[in-house]
């Protein structure tokens, strides 16, 4: 099909395109390499295979957004097959008569999903470039409080109409091709589509067509060669970096679990993240693997409600500050500019909720959490800057062992009922131990939670006992405020007392999910490793076997709100909203449940400081989600989620009761 001399031309330019590729994504490598500890890779195998699926399932996009995901995967699948069909139209245009795939007894197949992938494509993507800039739909842009990189805008825009063009043009002209090779020898069966542009070619010359059809492949291809050099500085880097990301994203026990900081080894000079190369290798990846979609801050509170906090514009303003230094970062310098002054603000780094709503809904495993968090333990432990309310939480930590410094007997909360809450020195031979929360101690609805608690537990006859003046605050909220040091201290302590009451054949239960998630998965490099089970599940299982005989109960209609720590970071869905329906009540959903919940707005250590500056508040909006079911009761299962829901309630004077699970199953009881 080629001549010698256009061979060599186009040998040439390839050698050209790739090598100017290859030079940007070299330097896309160093600047990740720039970054903190490792790319994890064992087990490979596995994986690979995780990368594979992550690609080829698009992380889960479907399930929202379904439309335009659905055209989006059209694109993905079309992509994969031109990865194909590429280098057969290659191999085909320096040896004409070779066609290894399209003349086969399956070729027809091969031709056919060609036809119809193509045609897809063409009219998939014009559909996704009038949905940016025909509808400029809402969701692909960004809030006007969100600091953003000042080309972002404009540079998102741009690139999402080169590759829109690029991708229309490189599938169109190979289309056409296809179709000017098919006005000669006839219609094909197995390529409707072609056969139709066909139909209106018929009539042309052999000589006609055959220019035709080389002019389209050269188009094509050149197309490819051109746009290949761009593609490492552009958005689409993801097709590759997303499943790079899947390959070598951490494991963890649980989506929220944080990584420790290594404060045994001398000479370290940096903890938690000033700027971009104090991250992990695998946050600086993030920036290359975001797809820019924005899903991260469609479901995040923060910016739901007004804040500066975007968790998308963090990984997108990453990754335009990368593109800005690529060559000084590359080569080793370029790295004086704080993540405070250009991924994000101070009040968005402090209005974070933790509550891994984010990490959850990316389609290629970002995690814009993590950086937040060590972001945040930079300001705690190296620039001693944070917000002054949380100064009396630390010092009530370090002092009395919980966030209100209160130095009372923590078993006081025991007192009013009417029969023995047993400490481990009083019941040695305990089967289940009541981690009781420094809510439940000091809180004076904690307090009550406590108590239904214990009453369900003697009530059901279970082996039981608390630690008493022994248990101190679990370090949730030194941890997600950043102050790491301090959670190091508290949990080496914790451990050691667990350690010598827990064993294998004891489990640990408590009514906080937030105590539950640092006892169950991050007390494990501290050498604690316990099966611990939030209330709801104890109550649930305790029902179940008849051992809690069930009254008539309230029947009056009732909603469940999940808490972040105990559904999106542990998995638990079923069991509070189980036990709820055991106890008579009509369960009345929210719009937004289970993996898709919003957040109470106490999470990430805000239920010891100020909201952050916002349209409004967190908690308020998601009350008024409760409100709108219609229900008279709005059940929690986490004292933070009880704390901040009874203080939206009160702030707009709704009269729903707010009630704890086991306050709910504690009343409904015979």
């Amino acid at each position: 099909m080629l001549s010698t001399v256009e061979k060599i031309l186009y040998i040439l330019l390839a050698m050209t395109s790739l090598g100017l590729a290859s030079v940007a994504f070299f330097q896309m490598v160093r600047v990740i390499f720039r970054g903190q500890g490792r790319l994890p890779a064992a087990p490979f195998a596995r994986r690979l295979a995780k990368g594979l699926l992550g690609f080829l399932s698009q992380g889960g996009m479907l399930t929202r957004r379904p439309l335009t995901s659905a055209i989006h995967s059209v694109i993905v699948l079309g992509f994969v097959y031109y990865l194909l069909a590429n280098v057969g139209d290659l191999v085909q245009g320096f040896q004409p008569e070779f066609r290894p795939l399209a003349d086969t007894k399956f070729g027809w197949i091969y031709r056919m999903v060609g036809d119809i992938l193509s045609a897809g494509v063409i009219v998939s993507m014009s559909l996704l470039l009038g949905r940016r800039f025909i509808l400029r739909t809402p969701e692909l842009f960004f809030p006007e409080q969100v600091p953003l990189h000042p080309r972002a805008e404009r540079g998102i825009r741009r690139d999402s109409l080169v590759v829109g063009v690029f991708i229309i043009g490189h599938v169109g002209f190979r289309f056409l091709g296809e179709s000017f090779s098919l006005s000669q020898t006839g219609a094909d069966v197995s390529q409707p589509f072609a056969s139709a542009i066909a139909n209106l070619l018929v009539g042309i010359s052999a000589e006609w067509a055959a220019t035709g059809e080389r002019g389209c492949w050269w188009i094509s291809q050149g197309l490819v060669l051109a746009f290949i050099p761009y593609f490492p500085h552009s958005k689409h880097a993801h097709l590759f970096m997303g499943p790079l990301n899947y390959l070598t994203r951490p494991e963890r026990c649980s989506p929220g679990a944080l990584d420790d900081l290594d404060f045994e080894t001398e000479g370290l000079e940096q903890f938690g993240a000033s700027r971009l190369t104090d991250l992990n290798k695998t946050q600086i990846l993030d920036a290359f693997a975001c797809i820019m979609c924005n899903r991260c801050q469609d479901v995040c509170p923060c910016t739901i409600t007004g804040k500066t906090l975007s968790p998308a514009a963090v990984e997108i303003n990453k990754r335009f500050y990368i593109g800005d230094n690529l060559a000084d970062l590359a080569s080793g310098a370029g790295d004086g500019t704080e993540l405070l002054n250009f991924a994000l603000d101070r009040s968005a780094a402090w209005s974070c909720l933790s509550c891994g709503a984010c990490n959850e809904v990316c389609p290629v495993g970002n995690e814009p959490m993590m950086d937040i968090i060590d972001v945040r333990r930079d300001q705690v432990l190296m620039k001693g800057s944070f917000p002054e309310e949380l100064r009396g939480a630390f010092d009530g930590l370090q002092g009395n062992g919980n966030p209100w410094n209160i130095g009372e007997d923590r078993q006081a909360w025991a007192v009013p009922l009417d029969f023995q809450v047993p400490t481990v020195e009083e019941n040695p031979d305990f089967e289940i131990l009541y981690w009781v929360g420094c809510a439940g101690a000091f809180d004076l609805q904690g307090q009550g939670v406590a108590r239904a608690t214990a009453t369900i537990l003697n009530s059901a006859g279970v082996n039981y006992a608390t630690l008493g003046n022994r248990e101190s605050c679990s370090g949730d909220l030194a941890r997600r405020s950043g102050n790491e040091y301090l959670f190091s201290e508290i949990a080496k302590g914790n451990v050691e007392v667990l350690n010598s009451v827990v064993d294998e054949n004891r489990s640990v239960m408590t009514g906080c999910p937030h105590c539950l998630h640092v006892l169950k998965n991050e007390y494990r490099s501290f050498g604690g490793r316990y099966e611990v089970q939030h209330h709801s599940q104890v109550i649930q299982r305790l029902i179940s076997d008849g051992s809690i005989t069930m009254g008539s109960g309230d029947s009056s209609p009732l909603t469940f709100h999940d808490p972040c720590y105990l559904g999106r970071q542990n998995g638990e869905y079923e069991a509070p909203r189980e036990l709820l329906s055991r106890t008579g009540s009509e369960l009345v959903e929210m719009g937004r449940i289970k993996q898709n919940s919003f957040c109470c707005g106490g999470g990430g250590a805000q239920a010891w400081k100020e909201e952050e500056p916002g349209s409004r508040s967190v908690s308020v909006s998601r009350f008024e989600e409760a409100m709108a079911t219609g229900a008279g009761k709005l059940a929690v299962g986490c004292p933070f989620c009880f704390r901040m829901l009874n203080d939206a309630g009160s702030e707009i004077g709704s009269e729903i009761e707010v009630r704890d699970v086991a306050e709910v199953v504690a009343e409904a009881m015979k």
